[in-house]
């Protein structure tokens, strides 16, 4: 038996190395279009993020090696262009142009899927990738490194888009991702648990822009003409110095045109055992399409997992044991941060109801292990069940821990048709370290049946964000007050009677995950109350906001509002000014518009300037908050600058400004970039500011930052140039007074005294001074306000600005490490000494993954 298989990657040698082991006296055939064969696809945005180190982490087997371990044949380099079914012939090309036709018994069609390149202009630019093979991850990686790329636009949010933008954050690039669907994710995820990601991406750093499509990419100028410079949508243009289209896939079926087989939309159409209509031609992977194991409809599964699973079986079907592949549930996981994961399976809420399905749901927040075990976090569980069977149709995890155990539970009862309470007296494992005594997928499941029982009345998410509580009354049943303008009860002493509030009113119920509210609301029950909701998900999930009716803001509310750099007006209870964030001072002509538009809209028409060159939008009221910063968002801004962290840096005009020794704007920018865009989720002992100024002049006052960079330009005396001159341009040039004429009179600079300020460089006619070094002085330490202290400058003079970007980020590091909550950089250099300081920010070893890690309380107020 001759088997001829087209395509050499997943599904192609999956297939061929179970036929020879199925049968070794079969002749079996691989040849594929590329060079590499069986490589690992799915690891394409670790490769580019650096967790996967070398291109050949990737490669799972050389032809070579897979040929000598299979007994398989591979030709590489080797394109099928036509099939003719009636001679069981497939017409090959290989890679000098010559074409010849190979014969087979048995045709496997694994071709798989090629990225779908949208036709808008500048596609071809360079900078502009897809994300499809080791060659492609390679030329990311590369291109990034050999151009020093700051700003990345990922275009397309599912889930290799995601991936990719997560590894690109890593690398300390500042993210956009655009996608032209309403949300993250679709057709994976419901809106809300795509709701729930977009907000935790966002609060990660990531620009996410969905609802907006490429239009096309722009070419940059001089020298960077050829290379994409931004990216064009409808909403304005996105600057970016690589963009990575990840946009989706289409089959590589092209070559199968006119050959009898039928094809839907490019995908093979196949039946279970995964042989197409033509005899003897069968197809699996990418390039296939299979069935949905719920609905029997056919769907497209373009997943590693999928095509291997298939292929195995479609081998055992050639090899004389029927294997019917029963179908997919479309499971999937994905990281999206370091500090969240999801996962999914099953068919989502819409999918559901699109089916047919009468539907019922539930959003439930658990641990993911037992609450007192390090490392612990929520785990936000939708499950998705039939009202009539109770059988469970889907299901869709979200967490900072893992989610592919809980994903793997629902794929277990989803295929074998359980119901949901036939998983709560299943025995699962249970430690500490790895889940809660029971197990968090049966926790939510035994909401949903309170649910279905009619034991347990709540508003779902997505029904809440539709506005069905407006009418509700909200009960805060939070240990202490939390939601702003809602009731507070305590739950610990919560009778049954709930003072003011009439046994038919409706009462939105509101705790932490829902628990709490779930407690309550059986106690309200049981003494006659009628109409009480629990809100699933509670805070944890929800953005609950409350009407304020009059009631004045409480200071919780200021302080949170304060958290996302809403500065209350002190004239007002409910006006407050929006801070805007901006690259040391620097705006584009388009972010100027969108401020001052945003002004008209949301606040009383006035933007001003802060101290640390950032705007704020005045007289925003309360309720146009969100509106407001949401507009920001948009538009390519955001509002904060608070908090313990590190805020906006601020730098002088040095680039411009007739006295700058350094390019202050490049930087600060990528000061920004790094450490306020890059390190905005690390929380600090206080707030950390950076300053860098051009010359030392000290217009922008680096040394009252807690860490500041001034540039410097030292001079050097050559004597034996110097011609005593009567008048010494030297000493005329030097604003400072260091530089004399000594009794020889030659002359002489005082080091100890000189700032090195460059002004006296190139001031004598005759070349005695000249530049020694030029470089950054940095000082620690410094703070201003209530408490002054001038920073002290690091004895060395850095040439680079590689070593000043090693050394902010020690500083950072050392200070989230050592520093105490509360104080500032500049108590924690006196608590400990400026030379142990200094020793730890040059020369001692630094370990930034354990730092990370640690748990940091912030101390700042403002």
């Amino acid at each position: 038996m001759r088997y001829l298989i087209v395509g050499g990657v997943a599904a192609g040698t999956k297939a061929a190395a179970k036929l020879k082991r199925c049968d070794r006296s079969a002749e079996v055939l691989v040849v594929t279009k590329g060079e590499d064969i069986s490589y690992a696809g799915c690891g394409l945005p670790y490769y580019i993020g650096g967790d996967i180190k070398t291109r050949e982490e990737l490669i799972v087997n050389t032809p070579a090696a897979y040929e000598g371990l299979t007994g398989v044949t591979v030709r590489t380099g080797c394109e099928a262009v036509a099939l003719d079914a009636a001679a069981h012939e497939v017409t090959v090309r290989e890679k000098d142009g010559s074409e010849h036709a190979e014969a087979y018994d048995k045709l496997i069609v694994a071709t798989g899927a090629t990225p779908f390149v949208p036709p808008v202009p500048g596609t071809d630019l360079d900078g502009v990738f897809c994300v499809r093979t080791p060659d492609d991850a390679e030329g990311i990686r590369s291109y990034i490194e050999r151009n020093g790329c700051r700003r990345a636009v990922v275009v397309g949010a599912g889930f290799i888009g995601l991936e990719v933008a997560e590894n690109l954050l890593g690398c300390g690039l500042s993210v956009t991702v655009i996608d032209a669907a309403p949300q993250v994710m679709p057709n994976a995820f419901d809106p809300e648990m795509a709701g729930f990601v977009t907000r935790k991406l966002r609060e990660a750093g990531v620009r996410v822009l969905t609802g907006t499509a490429l239009a096309g990419i722009a070419a940059g100028e001089g020298d960077a003409a050829g290379r994409a410079a931004a990216v064009e949508t409808p909403a304005g243009a996105l600057p970016a110095d690589v963009v990575v289209l990840a946009i989706g896939i289409r089959p590589a079926t092209a070559w199968l045109d006119g050959s009898g087989v039928e094809t839907l939309k490019g995908c093979v159409l196949v039946d279970e055992y995964s042989a197409t209509n033509v005899p003897d031609v069968c197809a699996v992977g990418d390039c296939a399409e299979v069935r949905n194991a719920i609905t029997g409809q056919p769907q497209w599964s373009a997943m590693g997992s999928t095509a291997n699973i298939a292929a195995r079986a479609l081998a055992r079907t050639l090899t004389g044991t029927p294997t019917p592949y029963p179908g997919v549930l479309g499971t999937g996981v994905v990281r999206l941060l370091p500090t969240l994961n999801a996962g999914r399976t099953g068919l989502t809420e819409a999918q559901a109801r699109e089916a047919g399905y009468d539907v019922e749901t539930a959003v439930v927040v658990t641990d993911d292990k037992a609450h007192y075990y390090p490392g612990a976090s929520d785990l936000v569980t939708k499950l998705v069940a039939d009202r009539a069977t109770h059988r469970l149709l889907g299901a869709q995890f979200v967490s900072a821990g893992a989610v592919d155990k809980f994903c793997d539970i629902a794929v277990v009862a989803i295929y074998r048709e359980l119901r949901v309470e036939d998983l709560d007296l299943m025995d699962f494992s249970y430690a500490p370290p790895f889940s809660t005594a029971i197990n968090p997928v049966v926790t939510a499941g035994y909401v949903l049946e309170n649910k279905l029982s009619g034991q347990l009345e709540t508003f779902t998410p997505a029904q809440y964000a539709a506005g069905e509580a407006a009418d509700y009354a909200v009960v805060d049943l939070m240990p202490a007050a939390t939601v702003p303008g809602a009731g507070w009860e305590d739950l610990a002493t919560l009778d049954g009677e709930l003072p003011g509030h009439a046994k038919d009113e409706k009462l939105l119920l509101v705790c932490g995950r829902g628990k709490r509210a779930y407690f309550a609301q059986v106690r309200l029950k049981a003494a006659g109350y009628t109409n009480t909701r629990v809100l699933e998900g509670g805070l944890t999930f929800n953005e609950v906001r409350v009407p304020r009716r009059g009631a004045k803001l409480p200071a919780a509310e200021i302080k949170r509002l304060k958290g996302m750099g809403c500065l209350q007006d002190k004239r007002y209870d409910d006006v407050f000014n929006v801070r805007v964030i901006t690259r040391n001072g620097k705006l584009t002509a388009a972010e100027q518009k969108c401020v001052a538009e945003a002004s008209e809209k949301f606040g009383s028409g006035e933007v001003t300037m802060t101290t640390r060159l950032t705007l704020e939008v005045q007289g925003v009221r309360y309720e146009q908050i969100e509106p407001c910063i949401q507009f920001l968002r948009d538009h390519g801004l955001d509002a904060g600058g608070t908090g313990s962290k590190v805020r906006p840096v601020v730098s002088c005009k040095g680039t411009t400004c007739q006295y700058g020794l350094i390019d202050t704007f490049d930087l600060s920018e990528k000061l920004h970039e790094r450490f306020y865009v890059g390190y905005h989720g690390v929380e600090l002992p206080h707030k950390f500011k950076i300053a860098v100024g051009g010359c030392p002049n000290m217009c922008v006052k680096p040394d009252l930052n807690d860490l500041g960079i001034v540039g410097q330009r030292v001079p050097q005396i050559d004597l034996s140039k110097c011609r005593a001159c009567k008048v010494c341009q030297v000493v005329k040039a030097c604003p400072m007074g260091d530089a004399q004429v000594g009794p020889d009179g030659k002359i002489t600079i005082d080091g100890s005294a000189c700032n090195h300020c460059g002004r006296c460089v190139g001031s004598c006619p005759f070349g005695a001074v000249t530049e020694g070094l030029a470089g950054y002085k940095v000082y620690i330490g410094g703070r201003w306000g209530k408490k002054t202290a001038h920073g002290r400058a690091l004895d060395k003079i850095f040439t680079s600005e590689d070593e000043v970007m090693d050394v902010v980020e020690r500083a950072i590091l050392f200070f989230r490490d050592e520093g105490q909550s509360g104080e500032r950089f500049a108590d924690t250099v006196a608590r400990l000494g400026f030379d142990y300081v200094q020793d730890k920010l040059l020369t001692a070893p630094i370990d930034k993954d354990a730092i990370l890690a640690k748990n940091v309380t912030g101390g700042a107020t403002c």
